[in-house]
C-alpha cells in the first residue's frame, strides 16, 4: 500500500474516518488505490515515483476517505433524504448522495496513455442503404 491508515486518519476531519479501524481502513485503501490507478493509468510503483509525489499522496488520501465515509455509513450510500432513528433524525439538504472526490487535477501530472494490445484484432463493419 502506497499510504497508511494513520495517514488517512491525520488527514480527515471525520470522526466516523477516525474511529475506523485499521482492517477496514486498509480496505477503503485499496479501494482508492484501484480507483487512482485506473486514472492514472499505472500504479506508481516505478522508481520515478519514489518517493511518491505529495500530489499523488492528497488523491490517494482524499479517495481512501471518501470510501471510508461511503463503506460506513448505509444512509450515504441509499442516498437517503432524512431518516429517524428513536428521538433523533437528520435531512440531507438537497437529498443526494456523496459522491466521488474529483482527483483528476492532481493526478494529471501522472497520467500516462496506456500501452495498446499486441493483437489489436479486427473490426468488421457492414451498412445498408435506407
Amino acid at each position: 500500500m502506497l499510504i497508511s491508515p494513520e495517514e488517512v486518519r491525520a488527514y480527515s476531519v471525520f470522526e466516523s474516518v477516525k474511529n475506523r479501524s485499521d482492517e477496514l481502513l486498509i480496505s477503503d485503501i485499496i479501494e482508492a488505490e484501484a480507483e487512482v490507478f485506473k486514472i492514472a493509468g499505472h500504479d506508481f510503483t516505478s522508481e520515478k515515483y519514489q518517493p511518491l509525489p505529495e500530489k499523488a499522496k492528497i488523491a490517494l488520501i482524499k479517495m481512501a476517505q471518501f470510501f471510508a465515509l461511503i463503506n460506513g455509513d448505509e444512509s450515504i450510500i441509499k442516498g437517503y433524504k432524512s431518516e429517524k432513528i428513536g428521538d433523533y433524525s437528520y435531512t440531507l439538504a438537497d437529498g443526494n448522495a456523496v459522491s466521488k472526490p474529483d482527483v483528476y487535477n492532481l493526478l494529471i501530472d501522472f497520467i500516462e496513455p496506456g500501452e495498446p494490445p499486441e493483437d489489436p484484432g479486427s473490426v468488421k463493419l457492414r451498412l445498408r442503404s435506407l
